[in-house]
């Protein structure tokens, strides 16, 4: 068997208390690599001040978010310079918004890469699934308070790749997930099956248990009635979490992006039965989109979901980031899309404007914000009778650049209204990746007034409309005097009822 050994250094650290961690950390050499070279970064126009970024190299899936004895961990796939196969990466919270670094912590060997997966968390420990490529899927346990050492169960992928010249298996060894139900652990594995027109493949999770990690048994495909995804999807990076009275799968497809189902999980016959499906995204991807999820309960009935968005231009020495942490709740079939309350905390130096009028089809620009390009904005605007009204934001003095939030109320399907965030003149920078707008379905009540909360980092910008969708995009302004608002009412007068401004601080200082 192939030595897949790590090039990157590994540290081994205390377990028995909190401080004895931190004082190895304190002094650490690869955790003092990595807080050197984000503060090498800190003069980056476009690297965000209060998403998180890690801190070398590059970045791509977010995996196995989770809240363990008091603090939130994020892992990551990481590519760390000397070794570019993908490790997992791994940063800790008290708030789900103030990030800090911690080193590697799960290195490939017997597998040749640490691909996407998901945690769970017990009582005494955290329990880390994940696909490794070559080997299989593989599963890691940590109990250390802040979860820095993990060992691999039987050090060998526990659902260990079909062989390649053995009979075909009924199922595909990939990125997996985990829970447990009545004392026994389950995992799904994603691909896909050939269940769509003339065979073409649809998404597919498959379903597997065990009773004590090492072993597990195939049981069959685990979702049932699902009328939503496409052909041609997969169902990569699952996460499957009870939410409120329902039961929703997080996942990906290398086609269409991130999305959900919601459904009933049926214990008896282990299959979850589908009665809604929507998506995180409205358009491709990449560049400039949402990518894989990450998710973990709350607490409290919903779901704490996390994104990484890929680039939409070059970046010296780093490349994606991750979204902003939302809460997501259900009523029936409706998802409810929150920013995490903690973002709040960031806010400094409020402004507030008077609600004002819309004059039709004309441009009401407003101050420059204090903040510049990391900003939250809160607004409320009753659209009347108007078919589309706007709101511009890293708008340059003359309009050269600018982002447009769009609201259009009946334009949808079913007589439903629509949102869209238009990145088409963003920048003027000439290696800037066009995107189409991005424009996702908003069910507004007949009378209901549009809420916005805008969120404004440098290269991103993410809106949550009336608790209910978020549209999330990577921009680049080119010219430092893109950061102005403005708003705009076709057709007939509307009105701004509320404005409040924010800046917003970093979380890095």
């Amino acid at each position: 068997m192939e030595d897949y050994t790590s090039l990157v250094p590994y540290y081994t650290f205390p377990t028995d208390t909190l401080e004895a961690q931190e004082a190895a950390l304190a002094d650490n050499p690869l955790l003092q690599r990595l807080n050197a070279s984000r503060k090498g970064y800190a003069g980056d126009p476009h690297r965000p001040a209060y998403h998180y970024v890690n801190p070398e190299a590059m970045l791509n899936d977010p995996n196995g978010l989770c809240f363990w004895q008091g603090r939130w961990h994020l892992f990551y796939q990481a590519y760390p310079p000397e070794d570019t196969r993908q490790h997992w990466g791994h940063a800790v919270s008290d708030d789900l918004v103030r990030w800090r670094d911690l080193p590697y912590c799960i290195y490939p060997n017997p597998e040749r890469c640490c691909y996407s997966g998901a945690a769970l968390v017990e009582e005494d420990r955290v329990i880390a699934m994940y696909h490794g490529t070559v080997a299989g899927n593989m599963v890691a346990v940590s109990s250390d308070p802040l979860l820095l050492n993990w060992e691999k169960v039987t050090g060998q992928a526990v659902i260990p790749m079909p062989p390649k010249d053995g009979p075909p298996a009924p199922y595909n060894v990939f990125d997996p997930c985990i829970w447990k139900k009545d004392g026994v652990y389950y995992s799904l594995s994603a691909g896909t099956k050939p269940t769509g027109p003339a065979g073409k493949k649809r998404r597919a999770n498959y379903l597997f248990r065990s009773e004590d990690l090492a072993k597990w048994t195939y049981l069959h495909p685990f979702v049932e009635d699902d009328d939503y995804t496409l052909v041609g999807d997969d169902g990569a990076c699952p996460y499957f979490w009870p939410i409120g009275d329902r039961h929703i799968l997080l996942f990906f497809s290398h086609m269409s992006g991130p999305q959900y189902l919601i459904g009933d999980y049926d214990t008896d016959r282990d299959k979850f039965v589908i009665t809604y499906g929507a998506k995180f995204n409205f358009g491709a991807y990449k560049p400039s989109g949402l990518h894989a999820p990450s998710a973990t309960p709350d607490g409290e009935g919903g779901l704490v979901a996390i994104f990484n968005m890929n680039h939409g231009k070059p970046t010296q020495g780093w490349n994606q980031i991750m979204s902003l942490p939302r809460r997501l709740t259900v009523d029936g079939d409706d998802l409810y899309q929150e920013p995490v309350e903690a973002l709040e905390s960031l806010r400094e130096a409020p402004v507030r404007f008077d609600g004002f009028n819309l004059p039709a089809n004309r441009e009401v620009v407003l101050p420059a914000p204090e903040g510049g390009n990391t900003m939250e904005f809160e607004v409320e605007i009753d659209p009347g009778s108007s078919p589309m009204v706007e709101m511009n934001v890293l708008r340059s003095p003359d309009r050269e650049e600018f982002t447009r939030i769009a609201f259009y109320r009946g334009r949808g399907f079913h007589g439903g209204s629509l949102l869209s965030v238009d990145t088409s003149y963003a920048s003027t920078a000439p290696d800037v990746l066009s995107r189409a707008p991005e424009t996702a379905p908003l069910a507004l009540e007949e009378n209901e007034t549009l809420k916005l909360r805008v969120f404004v980092d440098r290269s991103v910008v993410e809106v949550f409309a009336n608790g209910r969708q978020c549209v999330a995009l990577r921009v680049y302004p080119d010219r430092p005097d893109s950061t102005g608002v403005s708003f705009r009412s076709q057709g007939v007068d509307s009105r701004v009822r509320s404005l409040r401004a924010y800046r917003m601080k970093s979380i890095w200082t």
